[in-house]
Protein backbone atom coordinates (compact mmCIF):
# COMPACT_ATOMS: atom_id res chain seq x y z
CA UNK A 1 0.00 0.00 0.00
CA UNK A 2 1.16 3.08 -1.25
CA UNK A 3 0.47 6.54 0.48
CA UNK A 4 -0.44 9.19 -1.56
CA UNK A 5 1.47 11.90 -2.72
CA UNK A 6 1.20 15.28 -1.20
CA UNK A 7 3.08 17.96 -0.34
CA UNK A 8 4.91 18.39 3.20
CA UNK A 9 2.73 19.39 5.94
CA UNK A 10 3.41 21.60 9.19
CA UNK A 11 3.13 19.22 12.13
CA UNK A 12 -0.10 18.11 13.22
CA UNK A 13 -0.91 20.10 16.45
CA UNK A 14 -2.74 18.05 19.34
CA UNK A 15 -6.18 19.95 18.38
CA UNK A 16 -6.44 18.44 14.80
CA UNK A 17 -5.54 15.03 16.44
CA UNK A 18 -8.79 15.65 18.19
CA UNK A 19 -11.12 16.79 15.65
CA UNK A 20 -13.72 14.66 14.40
CA UNK A 21 -13.92 13.07 10.76
CA UNK A 22 -16.08 15.14 9.23
CA UNK A 23 -14.63 18.54 11.35
CA UNK A 24 -11.55 17.25 9.34
CA UNK A 25 -12.85 17.27 5.91
CA UNK A 26 -14.45 20.87 6.17
CA UNK A 27 -11.31 21.91 7.74
CA UNK A 28 -9.07 20.37 4.81
CA UNK A 29 -12.05 22.27 2.00
CA UNK A 30 -11.32 25.05 3.56
CA UNK A 31 -7.48 24.60 3.00
CA UNK A 32 -5.92 23.31 5.82
CA UNK A 33 -3.74 20.54 4.26
CA UNK A 34 -2.55 19.46 7.84
CA UNK A 35 -6.37 18.47 8.65
CA UNK A 36 -6.47 15.97 5.55
CA UNK A 37 -2.94 14.39 6.86
CA UNK A 38 -4.87 13.55 10.20
CA UNK A 39 -7.89 11.56 7.80
CA UNK A 40 -5.52 9.88 6.26
CA UNK A 41 -3.24 8.80 8.47
CA UNK A 42 -6.52 7.69 10.68
CA UNK A 43 -8.65 5.60 8.04
CA UNK A 44 -5.57 4.37 5.56
CA UNK A 45 -5.34 0.85 7.05
CA UNK A 46 -9.04 0.48 7.45
CA UNK A 47 -9.75 1.57 3.81
CA UNK A 48 -7.46 -0.31 2.60
CA UNK A 49 -8.15 -3.59 3.83
CA UNK A 50 -11.68 -3.06 3.69
CA UNK A 51 -10.87 -2.34 -0.45
CA UNK A 52 -8.21 -5.71 -0.20
CA UNK A 53 -11.32 -7.79 0.89
CA UNK A 54 -13.87 -6.50 -1.34
CA UNK A 55 -11.85 -7.27 -4.46
CA UNK A 56 -11.08 -10.77 -3.24
CA UNK A 57 -7.67 -12.90 -3.56
CA UNK A 58 -8.05 -12.87 -7.70
CA UNK A 59 -8.16 -8.58 -8.14
CA UNK A 60 -5.78 -8.31 -5.00
CA UNK A 61 -3.12 -6.82 -7.19
CA UNK A 62 -5.40 -3.92 -8.34
CA UNK A 63 -6.15 -3.30 -3.84
CA UNK A 64 -3.60 -0.20 -4.48
CA UNK A 65 -5.12 1.06 -7.44
CA UNK A 66 -8.91 1.53 -6.17
CA UNK A 67 -7.24 2.75 -2.76
CA UNK A 68 -5.59 5.60 -4.37
CA UNK A 69 -8.67 6.54 -6.36
CA UNK A 70 -10.90 6.54 -4.08
CA UNK A 71 -8.51 8.72 -2.02
CA UNK A 72 -8.63 11.00 -5.60
CA UNK A 73 -12.28 11.06 -5.09
CA UNK A 74 -12.34 12.12 -1.66
CA UNK A 75 -10.05 15.09 -2.09
CA UNK A 76 -12.07 16.29 -5.59
CA UNK A 77 -15.27 16.44 -3.65
CA UNK A 78 -13.91 18.04 -0.88
CA UNK A 79 -15.97 21.10 -1.45
CA UNK A 80 -19.30 18.99 -1.77
CA UNK A 81 -19.08 16.71 1.57
CA UNK A 82 -21.92 17.42 3.73
CA UNK A 83 -22.02 16.90 7.73
CA UNK A 84 -25.66 16.84 7.67
CA UNK A 85 -25.68 13.59 5.57
CA UNK A 86 -24.10 10.41 5.83
CA UNK A 87 -20.36 10.60 8.67
CA UNK A 88 -17.30 10.86 6.38
CA UNK A 89 -16.45 7.24 7.59
CA UNK A 90 -19.41 5.80 5.77
CA UNK A 91 -19.23 8.91 2.85
CA UNK A 92 -15.98 7.55 2.30
CA UNK A 93 -15.98 3.45 2.49
CA UNK A 94 -19.37 4.13 0.19
CA UNK A 95 -17.29 5.41 -2.56
CA UNK A 96 -14.52 2.82 -1.75
CA UNK A 97 -17.19 0.22 -2.31
CA UNK A 98 -18.32 1.91 -5.61
CA UNK A 99 -14.93 1.92 -6.90
CA UNK A 100 -14.61 -1.79 -6.29
CA UNK A 101 -17.67 -2.88 -7.02
CA UNK A 102 -17.30 -1.05 -10.59
CA UNK A 103 -13.84 -2.63 -10.77
CA UNK A 104 -15.24 -6.52 -9.79
CA UNK A 105 -18.02 -5.56 -12.76
CA UNK A 106 -15.63 -4.85 -15.07
CA UNK A 107 -13.74 -8.25 -14.25
CA UNK A 108 -16.62 -10.47 -14.27
CA UNK A 109 -16.85 -11.35 -10.94
CA UNK A 110 -19.64 -9.59 -9.74
CA UNK A 111 -22.65 -12.05 -8.77
CA UNK A 112 -25.70 -10.84 -7.38
CA UNK A 113 -27.93 -13.10 -5.02
CA UNK A 114 -31.14 -10.83 -3.37
CA UNK A 115 -33.23 -13.45 -2.70
CA UNK A 116 -35.19 -12.73 0.89
CA UNK A 117 -35.05 -15.59 3.62
CA UNK A 118 -37.98 -17.01 5.82
CA UNK A 119 -35.97 -16.95 8.95
CA UNK A 120 -35.67 -14.07 11.09
CA UNK A 121 -32.31 -14.85 12.75
CA UNK A 122 -30.12 -12.55 14.58
CA UNK A 123 -26.80 -11.94 12.85
CA UNK A 124 -23.52 -13.69 14.35
CA UNK A 125 -20.57 -11.55 15.80
CA UNK A 126 -18.22 -10.53 13.34
CA UNK A 127 -16.19 -13.96 13.12
CA UNK A 128 -13.24 -11.80 11.77
CA UNK A 129 -13.38 -9.67 15.46
CA UNK A 130 -14.25 -13.01 17.39
CA UNK A 131 -10.61 -14.38 16.04
CA UNK A 132 -8.98 -11.22 16.89
CA UNK A 133 -10.57 -10.63 20.58
CA UNK A 134 -10.22 -14.32 21.37
CA UNK A 135 -6.55 -14.16 20.91
CA UNK A 136 -6.04 -10.71 22.56
CA UNK A 137 -8.24 -12.19 25.72
CA UNK A 138 -6.26 -14.84 25.91
CA UNK A 139 -3.06 -13.49 28.87
CA UNK A 140 -0.98 -15.84 27.43
CA UNK A 141 -2.07 -17.81 24.22
CA UNK A 142 -0.25 -21.39 23.78
CA UNK A 143 1.43 -22.03 20.65
CA UNK A 144 -1.59 -24.36 19.99
CA UNK A 145 -4.30 -21.91 20.87
CA UNK A 146 -2.27 -19.22 18.71
CA UNK A 147 -1.94 -21.56 15.71
CA UNK A 148 -5.67 -22.63 15.64
CA UNK A 149 -6.95 -18.85 15.96
CA UNK A 150 -3.89 -17.88 12.67
CA UNK A 151 -5.96 -21.06 10.72
CA UNK A 152 -9.28 -19.43 11.72
CA UNK A 153 -8.34 -16.03 10.09
CA UNK A 154 -6.85 -17.75 7.21
CA UNK A 155 -9.80 -19.63 6.47
CA UNK A 156 -12.66 -16.73 7.13
CA UNK A 157 -10.23 -14.77 4.20
CA UNK A 158 -10.69 -17.65 1.89
CA UNK A 159 -14.44 -17.56 3.01
CA UNK A 160 -15.28 -13.97 2.22
CA UNK A 161 -13.26 -14.36 -1.00
CA UNK A 162 -16.09 -17.07 -2.13
CA UNK A 163 -18.98 -15.35 -1.21
CA UNK A 164 -20.69 -13.00 -4.19
CA UNK A 165 -19.28 -9.80 -4.23
CA UNK A 166 -22.22 -8.10 -2.85
CA UNK A 167 -22.85 -10.17 -0.13
CA UNK A 168 -19.05 -9.81 0.89
CA UNK A 169 -19.31 -5.78 0.67
CA UNK A 170 -22.76 -5.96 3.47
CA UNK A 171 -21.20 -7.97 5.93
CA UNK A 172 -17.79 -6.18 5.45
CA UNK A 173 -19.23 -2.53 5.80
CA UNK A 174 -21.77 -3.70 8.38
CA UNK A 175 -19.83 -6.27 10.80
CA UNK A 176 -16.27 -5.01 10.01
CA UNK A 177 -16.94 -0.87 9.50
CA UNK A 178 -20.04 -0.59 11.81
CA UNK A 179 -22.32 0.74 9.12
CA UNK A 180 -26.22 -0.18 10.26
CA UNK A 181 -28.38 -1.73 7.94
CA UNK A 182 -30.12 1.36 7.57
CA UNK A 183 -26.67 3.30 6.63
CA UNK A 184 -26.23 0.64 4.04
CA UNK A 185 -29.94 0.72 2.21
CA UNK A 186 -29.13 5.02 1.94
CA UNK A 187 -25.47 4.77 1.25
CA UNK A 188 -25.65 2.13 -1.37
CA UNK A 189 -29.32 3.37 -2.35
CA UNK A 190 -30.88 -0.41 -1.96
CA UNK A 191 -33.89 -1.08 -0.25
CA UNK A 192 -33.47 -2.32 3.63
CA UNK A 193 -34.66 -5.52 2.95
CA UNK A 194 -32.37 -6.09 0.07
CA UNK A 195 -29.57 -5.44 2.56
CA UNK A 196 -30.91 -7.45 5.04
CA UNK A 197 -30.90 -11.03 3.01
CA UNK A 198 -27.19 -9.87 1.12
CA UNK A 199 -26.61 -9.94 4.86
CA UNK A 200 -28.51 -13.06 6.00
CA UNK A 201 -27.23 -14.89 3.17
CA UNK A 202 -23.68 -14.03 3.73
CA UNK A 203 -23.65 -14.81 6.90
CA UNK A 204 -25.57 -18.20 6.17
CA UNK A 205 -22.70 -19.11 4.05
CA UNK A 206 -20.13 -18.01 6.13
CA UNK A 207 -21.36 -20.23 8.52
CA UNK A 208 -21.08 -23.35 6.45
CA UNK A 209 -17.98 -22.35 5.44
CA UNK A 210 -16.73 -21.67 8.92
CA UNK A 211 -18.06 -25.40 10.44
CA UNK A 212 -15.17 -26.85 10.94
CA UNK A 213 -13.53 -23.95 13.75
CA UNK A 214 -16.91 -23.21 14.93
CA UNK A 215 -17.37 -26.32 16.15
CA UNK A 216 -14.20 -26.64 17.85
CA UNK A 217 -15.82 -23.20 19.47
CA UNK A 218 -18.83 -24.87 20.52
CA UNK A 219 -17.20 -27.33 22.46
CA UNK A 220 -14.68 -25.54 24.16
CA UNK A 221 -17.84 -23.26 25.71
Amino acid sequence: MSALPRAPSAKNAPERQAMPDDQLMLAYAQGDAAAFDVLYARHEGGLFRFVKRLLGARLVAQADEVFQDTWVRIISARDSFSPQGATWRTWAFTIAHNLAMDRLRVSGREVTLDAHPDDDSEPVPTLDRGVRGAVDAAAHPSAEELAFWRAAGRRLLACLDELPADQRAAFLLHHEDGLTVEALASSLEIGFETVRSRLRYGLQKLRGCMERYLSVLEQRA
